[in-house]
Order: C-alpha cells, then sequence, then structure tokens
C-alpha cells in the first residue's frame, strides 16, 4: 500500500479550489462556484498530516468563520499523497501534566464538536492512513467518503492508550458498536471496504470519482451508514455490559490489566457511559490524561519513538530494485517472499529444484494471508521468480546468500557469485553466526558484503540486523540500510561479533531456561515466568520454536568464541538433538506438539516448598540477558542504547512496556541488577559476573 500511496501525487488530489489557495499556516481554504467551502490540511515541510495543537487551533478559526458565513457545505480533506492523517503528534504530550493536558483535550473537544455542530453538511474525504486524532477528526463530519486504498483506526492502544479526541463515543454511535470497539481494543486497521461494512465511512469511491460524491453527498443522496439495529441495542446498559465482560476475557487473553490498562479502559467506559455521549466524552478525556501518566504508556511512547529512531537511520535511497536470493530454505524463501510483496522484483535460486518449489508455495501462503486482496496477490507473485541457474545474479542489484551455516560452504558460493556481479551490486549474508571477516575473505571486493540478519519468520519479525566489518564501504553500509526500511523493515546497525546482537542477548536467557529444567523446574513455571514479565513466549518454548538442533549450535558457537563463562549444555538436550526431536518443527522437542502446531502445557504453579520464588527464577532469566546488552555496548556491537532497546524489542519481543531492556535496567537500578548479578554468580557460577560495562551504565 506504501508504494501505491506514494506514487499519488498532489495532481491526482481532488482539492477543489483549495489547489490554488495560499496556505494559512497548516490549512488551506477556499470556496468553489457551489459556494463550497473546502479546507484542506497540508502540514508545511511534512510529508505526513498529524494533528497537533495548533492544527486545532487553527481549525477552530476556521470553523467559527465558516459558521459565519454559512456555506451549503465544507469539505475537509488532506493535500498530502500518504493519506488524510497519520493520528495525533504525541510530542505535544511530553512532560506535560495530567491538568495540561486535560485543558488541550478539552479545547480540542471544544472545537470538534463545533464542527460536528454546523448547520451545514460536513463531509470528510478520505485517502491513505487516516488514523487515530485524523479518525476522530473524520467522525466529527456527518459524511466520510473513502477513496478505495483508504486504511482507518485507532491505533492508540498500541501507545499504552485509547482515542481522546472523541472516538470511543463517536465510533460507537457512527459504526457497528461492537467492530468500532474491535478496532480500539486491537488497534487494527480497517480497509475502506471494512469501514463501509461497518458503517464507519458512508462510501467508498475511486479518486476521479470524489468531486461527484461531494456533490451526491450535498444533494442529499448519500444516506450515512450508520445508526445500526446494534446501535440501538446497545443504548442499553445490560446489553453493554454482557459484551464487556466477554471484550476483558479477551483482552486478558492479550494483555495482562496490570501492564496494559489501557483496553480495560476503554471497555470500562463503553459499559459505563456508552448511551450518554456527554457523559462518555468527560469520562474520556479524565481517562486518556491518566492514562498517558502510567508507566507503561510512558514506555510504549518510548518504543513508538525508537520505531522512528531506527527508521531514521535511511538516508536516501538504496537504488535497488531487483533482488537474487540463494538458497531457498525457510529463510531464503521467506525473504525472497517479502521482498517480492514489498515491490521488489526477486529471483530465488537454489542447487535443487524442491526447495525452491516449497519456497513457492510457502509464498503464496504468507502474500495471501498478508495481502488479502487477489489483485496484489497476483502482483506480488509475479515479482517472484523461480531461478534454479541463477540467472538473476548478474542484473541483480543485490544478491542475499541464505545457505546453512557453514563458513566453506559460503565462501565457496561467493566465488561464484561474485564474479558475476553487475557493478555497484552489493553481496549481503543473512549469517546468524559466523564472522562477517571470515566470510570476507578470498573476496575481490569486500567493501560491498554486508551481513543482513533477518529473524524468522521474516514475515512477523520486523528486525534487519545490519552486520558491519572491517572492510565494508560506508556506501555499503547506507544502501543496506536503506534497503532494510524500504522493505518495511527496521535496521539495527551491528558489529561483526559472536551472536551479533540479538542472538548474544538472547542465548544466555534460553541457556539459563534449560539449566532450570536440568534441576527438575518445570518447564511451564519457568516459561510462565517469563510471560508474566512480559515476553510473547517463555524461553523453553522459544528454544522449540526456534529449533532444538539451530539452539544446540548457536550456544556451542558463542562458548567456542566467547571470552566470557557460558553454560554448557544439558546431555538430554543433546540426546534430544540426535533422536530428531527438534521441536515444534519435528512435533516434539522439550515439549510435545498438537496437530496446530501447540505446545501441550499444564498448568503449575510454584508451592510453598519450593525452594526458589518466581522473582529468583526471572531474575536468572532476564539479568544474563541484559548482562549480554551491556557487554555489546562495551564492546561496541552496537553503539547506542535506543538502537540496543529497539533491537530487542523488534527481534525477541522483549516486553514492550518496559521500554527495552537497558531502560528496565535503568528504572530498576543499575546498582541493584549489578548487585544480584553477583549474588547469582556466588551461587550458581561465573556465568552471572556483571559485565565492566554496568559501570558506564552508571554515569
Amino acid at each position: 500500500m506504501s508504494r501505491m500511496l506514494a506514487a499519488l501525487s498532489d495532481q491526482s488530489l481532488e482539492l477543489g479550489p483549495a489547489r490554488a489557495a495560499e496556505p494559512e499556516g497548516n490549512w488551506r481554504c477556499a470556496t468553489d462556484a457551489d459556494h463550497v467551502t473546502w479546507l484542506v490540511l497540508d502540514r508545511p515541510g511534512k510529508s505526513v498530516n498529524t494533528i497537533d495543537r495548533s492544527v486545532i487551533e487553527e481549525l477552530a478559526g476556521h470553523v467559527e468563520r465558516i459558521a459565519e458565513q454559512r456555506p451549503p457545505a465544507l469539505v475537509i480533506r488532506s493535500a498530502k499523497p500518504s493519506g488524510f492523517a497519520a493520528g495525533a503528534d504525541i510530542q505535544q504530550f511530553a512532560g506535560a501534566s495530567t491538568a495540561e493536558i486535560s485543558a488541550m483535550l478539552e479545547e480540542a473537544h471544544r472545537v470538534l464538536d463545533r464542527l460536528s455542530q454546523l448547520p451545514m453538511r460536513t463531509i470528510a474525504v478520505i485517502h491513505g492512513h487516516c488514523l487515530g486524532a485524523g479518525l476522530e477528526l473524520a467522525l466529527a463530519c456527518d459524511r466520510r467518503l473513502a477513496v478505495p486504498e483508504s486504511s482507518l483506526g485507532f491505533p492508540e492502544v498500541m501507545l499504552g492508550l485509547h482515542p481522546g479526541l472523541g472516538g470511543t463515543y463517536r465510533a460507537t454511535a457512527t459504526a457497528d458498536p461492537l467492530e468500532a470497539m474491535t478496532m480500539m481494543l486491537t488497534g487494527k486497521p480497517a480497509t475502506a471496504k471494512k469501514a463501509k461494512a461497518i458503517g464507519l465511512v458512508d462510501a467508498v469511491v475511486e479518486e476521479r470519482h470524489v468531486r461527484a460524491a461531494v456533490q451526491a453527498a450535498i444533494r442529499g443522496e448519500l444516506e450515512p451508514a450508520g445508526g445500526s439495529f446494534k446501535a440501538q441495542a446497545f443504548s442499553l446498559r445490560p446489553a453493554r455490559a454482557l459484551m464487556a465482560s466477554q471484550m476483558r476475557r479477551k483482552a486478558a487473553d492479550k494483555a495482562p490489566k496490570a501492564h496494559y490498562p489501557a483496553p480495560y479502559r476503554l471497555i470500562d467506559l463503553w459499559e459505563e457511559h456508552g448511551g450518554n455521549a456527554k457523559a462518555m466524552q468527560a469520562a474520556e478525556i479524565r481517562s486518556f490524561a491518566e492514562l498517558i501518566e502510567t508507566e507503561t504508556a510512558q514506555n510504549l511512547v518510548r518504543v513508538f519513538f525508537l520505531r522512528e529512531a531506527m527508521k531514521g537511520l535511511k538516508q536516501g535511497s538504496s537504488a535497488i530494485s531487483r533482488v537474487h536470493v540463494v538458497g531457498a530454505g525457510a529463510m531464503g524463501g521467506d525473504i525472497a517472499a517479502w521482498a517480492a510483496r514489498e515491490g521488489f522484483h526477486v529471483t530465488l535460486g537454489d542447487v535443487a529444484n524442491e526447495p525452491i518449489g516449497r519456497a513457492m508455495k510457502a509464498a503464496t501462503k504468507m502474500l495471501t494471508a498478508t495481502l488479502k486482496d487477489p489483485l496484489k496477490i497476483r502482483d506480488a507473485l509475479d515479482r517472484l521468480t523461480p531461478d534454479p541457474r541463477g540467472l538473476g545474479i548478474r542484473h541483480a542489484d543485490l544478491v542475499i546468500e541464505a545457505a546453512p551455516e557453514r563458513l566453506e560452504l559460503k565462501r565457496g558460493i561467493f566465488a561464484a557469485i561474485e564474479p558475476q556481479l553487475k557493478t555497484g551490486a552489493l553481496l549481503a549474508t543473512n549469517t546468524s553466526a559466523l564472522p562477517l571477516e571470515d566470510l570476507a575473505e578470498g573476496l575481490a571486493d569486500p567493501s560491498r558484503l554486508v551481513g543482513l540478519h533477518f529473524f524468522n519468520p521474516v514475515s512477523r519479525m520486523q528486525l534487519v540486523e545490519i552486520v558491519r566489518h572491517d572492510r565494508i564501504s560506508a556506501e555499503t553500509l547506507r544502501r543496506a540500510t536503506a534497503f532494510a526500511v524500504e522493505l518495511s523493515r527496521l535496521p539495527a546497525p551491528v558489529g561483526s561479533a559472536p551472536g551479533f546482537l540479538v542472538n548474544r542477548a538472547l542465548t544466555p536467557y534460553m541457556a539459563e531456561a534449560l539449566i532450570m529444567v536440568d534441576e527438575g523446574i518445570p518447564k511451564e513455571r519457568i516459561d510462565r515466568v517469563a510471560e508474566d514479565f512480559g515476553m510473547p513466549m517463555g524461553p523453553v518454548e522459544l528454544a522449540d520454536q526456534v529449533g532444538l538442533d539451530i539452539a544446540l549450535e548457536v550456544s556451542a558457537s558463542l562458548r567456542q568464541r566467547l571470552a566470557v563463562p557460558f553454560p554448557d549444555s544439558p546431555a538430554w538436550l543433546e540426546k534430544l538433538v540426535a533422536e530428531k526431536k527438534l521441536g515444534r518443527k519435528t512435533g516434539s522437542g522439550l515439549y510435545d506438539y498438537d496437530a496446530d502446531g501447540k505446545p501441550k502445557k499444564q498448568r503449575v504453579e510454584a508451592s510453598p516448598q519450593d525452594a526458589t520464588s518466581d522473582a529468583d527464577l526471572l531474575d536468572r532469566l532476564i539479568l544474563p540477558m541484559l548482562n549480554a546488552v551491556v557487554a555489546c555496548l562495551r564492546e561496541g556491537v552496537v553503539e547506542r542504547e535506543d538502537i540496543a532497546d529497539g533491537a530487542m524489542i523488534f527481534g525477541t519481543g522483549f516486553a514492550p512496556f518496559r521500554g527495552g531492556p537497558i531502560h528496565y535496567a535503568r528504572h530498576r537500578g543499575t546498582d541493584e541488577i549489578t548487585a544480584k548479578l553477583r549474588m547469582l554468580a556466588e551461587k550458581h557460577g561465573p556465568r552471572f559476573t556483571p559485565d565492566a560495562g554496568w559501570d558506564r551504565l552508571k554515569g
């Protein structure tokens, strides 16, 4: 969608007479021959509209003037090809008190209320992204038109919040209330077609028909989509109470209330005030202002800015349009499919035809699940070409090697590839363990070799480690970083060190869990403790997910190459691998798996007789991970704390509401953590010895 929207230009958008109007701050305003006022949001110097205090204050002036002039209709839309608006500018809330935030919200509500009460027809025309406060602005109009590529949503829950500019009561009053609540509770956007089906927009029209649709709305030929029977039924408290209890149960499956209060606040708002817009408005303002000061919201807002910081590492274009992937295994096939999904022309090679066939089948499944639109699926598959003879290498701007982790094998592949590369082409490896300095040996031009370490599954894991080595060129690093962002992925620049950053930090976490299992601690309890902390998956299940053979191999590699103590793997783990009980992929490992690939777990809690508390178990799991991240910062494997935090959140799922491992360490206290590490080292061995980098962190 991003590439499609980017293809739109200002000239293709129907802006009425506002196209020629001089900007007045953030808005352009003009009246057409039929006396209809067109008010166009066009924030200067920005590629994306966001809603901040200045936008609302200027809107207030326009609304008052329009109220006096009484045109037959008002049309509101955006001049930005990227979309209507991407939500509120959350930087405006940084450092503000609850009282100040409440005052800002109350003023914004007065403006949107005034807009909603204008006596003439008000029409929002939506294209591209219409999110959060942008959607709340559109909901204050009495008609909404959307072009087919639009995406509408309330992502505030991702920031530990809920809508705060009237979305809670306008969305549930306008659209199917259950669908509106689902959108707000999940943060997932809806397509224009889905938004029309649930009553959030009144019509879906092609851009070239926008002017005609506006005129039809003015003539009264476009009936509002809202006002469903469900909206009437759920205006009654007993009906809301029944659904609210179900919503809370579903929310608890996804987000524990102790860590993520926003969904539960939203459900409470709707249950208590869903039949009274004014009461719900007041409660929404109060609740939003309180939530934004919570630790969860502060940390999730921090995660938002971490994401933006990682995207901001992109400098210029990668100048890559054609990609060739060598190796059609699970990782290579997924990388190729994702690149094709994101608009790159991709050829996929392997030494055998069978893996390519499996990869194409898996690509079809992934593209169907993520794109949904048959035309987009077809176009993506058209960009993905099976290439068993490697003919695409000579035409590729980037060749990615994704072969098994054997040094001589990869060197042999490079030796065959490099003579075929065209001038300016990059050569990348997806290695997760091998030193790039060793891989670069024998290359005629090692400056164009870079590590692009993707994570499994590629379609869901947002991180790509951009691995440098001592002979890489700055231009290769720049282009590789840009390519990762163009793939809709988040780059993390790291040095070529054992395990890079993510595996270096994640492996001790899993290794300690296996030692605990060896000590007789139930694996279900170990996983529960980690999940209660906020990890998306416990370390025992994660080892099964990664594959016990791979976990054993990575552990052995780190043990051999690291200069710090690293625990030996239990003998029974090697026995499981020898017996081909490798985890989820073989249906049996540390857990047994059902037909759907879900582990069979028993409920296990700590008993009074247990010598170790859950808190102590958690520290044994989490503190080695933090220790490894601190070591990576000290060694320069990763150079910035924010990038380290972002990489661990987006590469491992480290509890987002805790803000990242270094942020969590600072919040908890580095003195407390190093003292606990020393205690664990005395009890369990030198693997817990605090890294020297903790002293730097105290500064």
